[in-house]
């Protein structure tokens, strides 16, 4: 295995879209879409899911570990595979299994980032559209340096005189220093992480800053039945 990880977290109780990671997407599940277009990128790729069903749909991929269903987020299903199978990778990144969009180059500047000195780093795009008041998409706003200042569904920043900076959406993947990992997911989730039911605020909230590295390549997550047309026609 290499120094870099890519580990596929995949819950199958989602509340929003009913047994998402199975979801059929032009006659293929959702999570084969995205270990399939991980696959491309030649990173080694490791599926955690708390479902054989979902095992069995990519087990000819990738390997997959279980994990137990009550693990509260993505990146602590994401720590207990690492820690089950003793993976020392210094580089890990949680690629969120309803992501079915993946690109090498992106994969790369994240992990550029790691060895840079930053201890996360994440994706944001342009946000475009009217999804800047739709709370299923994640603003994020950042400092002159590209570190994250805050993340929020939102709508950020307010433009009371009109819009000085773009605002940006977040992509869900995230890349950790191993240590950084384990150190996360050993905090208590935190008021804003509750607030928002977003998890990278524990991040923040905690003093670790979290780098967002700008993309033009298109994502768009399936966390609604609204999702499933939009990401068909751009597979």
């Amino acid at each position: 295995m290499g120094e870099v990880l890519i580990v596929v977290p995949a819950r199958l109780g989602s509340i929003r879209l009913k047994n998402k990671p199975l979801r059929e997407i032009k006659g293929k599940p959702l999570i084969r879409w995205v270990v399939e277009n991980l696959s491309k990128t030649g990173f080694d790729i490791l599926v955690a899911t708390d479902s054989g069903k979902v095992k069995e749909v990519v087990r000819d991929l990738a390997e997959v570990v279980l994990t137990p269903s009550e693990l509260p987020s993505g990146s602590d299903r994401v720590a207990y595979a690492v820690e089950r199978l003793g993976i020392e990778a210094p580089y890990i990144v949680n690629y969120q299994g309803d992501e079915p969009f993946a690109y090498k180059e992106d994969l790369n500047r994240l992990i550029a980032a790691l060895k840079g000195g930053a201890s996360v780093a994440t994706l944001a795009t342009p946000l475009e559209g009217g999804l800047f008041e739709d709370p299923n998409a994640v603003k994020v706003v950042t400092d002159r340096r590209g570190y994250a200042l805050y993340f929020s569904r939102a709508p950020i920043p307010f433009p009371r005189s009109g819009f000085k900076f773009k605002p940006l959406k977040h992509i869900g993947i995230y890349a950790f220093r191993r240590e950084t990992l384990f150190e996360f997911t050993r905090l208590k989730p935190t008021p804003l992480e509750e607030t928002e039911k977003l998890e990278q605020l524990r991040l923040l909230e905690n003093g670790i800053p979290i780098k967002v590295e700008i993309t033009e390549n298109f994502y768009h997550g399936v966390d609604t039945e609204n999702d499933i047309p939009v990401v068909e026609e751009r597979l």
